[in-house]
């Protein structure tokens, strides 16, 4: 056979082997780049708008940083001046207070109402959705201007205590019950947890009550043996969400009290603000961001610990036959 024939022969074949490593290349790339490319917005957004900032204030909880001014590098000085600060300290109780006492009213409101709702009765979408209604404006600054008024001393509560033959009271200036309203606040801010529970209800099987009705168990009981246990999930999500909000928690506290009265109501959040905003000092608020981030982060994995002792999971049944 003649060489150049043989030659041309090889670098046909060649060509054919590298088009079809290249096809098979394009074919492996073009679906990750179709989704790198659609996801893209949300990526840059997350880069610049989250991660960037984050990485900043870790920075900048190590500075002397007033906006005005370069930061400067202090290394622990704002975590030691922290230490020492007695407001600090007294957000921090105040936080906690609040966490306590808002958190599981909520839940126990929420899962309250869900049940009322689970049943099959005549317009139960329409009492569903009345009553979801105010959370679609909750923890906005109009109702907490509408909670400010109504326990405000000229407020609704106050009216209505005089018509039932009881003194006014200044509800938002005293620092015995400022916390109060705001803890009230919260609880009647239940929607989203009790949508939550609601769907956790319609998953239970109904067999499982049928079961229970045959043995004779009574409601309470079958509350306490079948409901908790198969929403123990549902209360946990909503516990931890309820957790990280709650420990966030900084409208209602600027708008209803701003802090007052005798920093009662001032929260932890509204007190790093107070820091970054009022003091202009950014190194020390963003110091107090991380020290609220290493606090979030400890409650929530403590509830998972936790959750190993009452959290029912019935993949896990499963499991063991």
């Amino acid at each position: 056979m003649n060489p150049q024939t043989v030659q041309s022969a090889g670098k046909v074949e060649l060509d054919k082997k590298m088009k079809a490593i290249t096809k098979r290349f394009k074919g492996r790339w073009n679906a990750p780049l179709a989704g790198y490319l659609f996801i893209a917005p949300w990526l840059l957004g997350f880069l610049i708008l989250q991660l960037w900032p984050i990485i900043q204030s870790f920075y900048l909880s190590f500075t002397e940083y007033s906006l005005l001014e370069p930061a400067r590098w202090i290394g622990l000085k704002n975590y030691q001046d922290i230490s020492q600060d007695r407001l600090f300290f007294n957000s921090l109780k105040v936080t906690f207070l609040y966490v306590i006492a808002s958190v599981p009213l909520k839940l126990l409101a929420a899962l309250a109402v869900a049940l009322l709702l689970n049943r099959n009765i005549r317009g139960i979408s329409f009492y569903r959705t009345i009553i979801y209604l105010p959370s679609l404006i909750g923890g906005s600054l109009a109702v907490a201007v509408l909670w400010r008024n109504i326990f405000g001393l000229n407020g609704f509560i106050n009216h209505l205590a005089i018509w039932v033959g009881i003194a006014p009271k200044n509800w938002i200036g005293t620092p015995s019950t400022a916390l109060a309203t705001l803890v009230l606040l919260t609880a009647w801010q239940f929607g989203s947890s009790m949508i939550i529970f609601l769907a956790g209800l319609k998953q239970i099987p109904g067999e499982l009550y049928e079961a229970a009705s045959v043995d004779g168990a009574s409601p309470f009981r079958k509350f306490i043996r079948i409901t908790l246990p198969m929403l123990s999930p549902v209360i946990l999500f909503n516990l931890i969400m309820g957790i990280i909000n709650a420990f966030q928690m900084f409208t209602s506290a600027f708008v209803v009290t701003n802090g007052g009265p005798v920093n009662s109501t001032e929260m932890f959040a509204l007190f790093l603000y107070n820091k970054a905003f009022g003091s202009l000092q950014m190194g020390y608020a963003s110091a107090l961001a991380w020290i609220l981030l290493v606090i979030i982060g400890i409650a929530t994995a403590l509830n998972f610990v936790a959750s190993k002792y009452w959290v029912f999971y019935e993949t896990e049944t499963e499991g063991r036959k």
